[in-house]
């Protein structure tokens, strides 16, 4: 695959998986689920804001990055498995980075190091 095309496709499909997680609504409070993505710069994140009672709520719920021709897996506080989930979509494990896990330990997860 180009890597114009490999690039495109990714940002496909990682928009793809933030929207379909972003249609889960909390079920309490008043939180609105924000998508953000920056195409430009290939950063993509599922963002919660809002209110539960007197609690201020805030959080990223997923963070993905596509540098250097993979897909960096930045945080993810859901019970959703992203790196299984892009497999499923298409991507080799090998075009996938574990970013929250320690660079020595990416070697044990099974998908790609850096």
């Amino acid at each position: 695959m180009e890597n114009l095309e490999k690039l495109q496709t990714y940002r496909t499909l990682v928009k793809q998986l933030l929207e379909q997680y972003a249609t889960y609504k909390p079920s309490h409070g008043d939180i609105e689920i924000q998508k953000n993505f920056d195409t430009e710069r290939d950063h993509y994140q599922v963002v919660a804001v809002g209110w539960d009672k007197k609690e201020r709520i805030y959080g990223c719920s997923i963070h993905l990055d596509i540098k250097n021709e993979k897909i960096w897996i930045q945080i993810n506080n859901t019970e959703l498995e992203v790196g299984q989930a892009l497999v499923e979509m298409g991507v080799p494990k090998e075009d996938i980075v574990i970013g929250f896990q320690p660079p020595y330990m990416r070697q044990f997860s099974g998908y790609a190091i850096a």
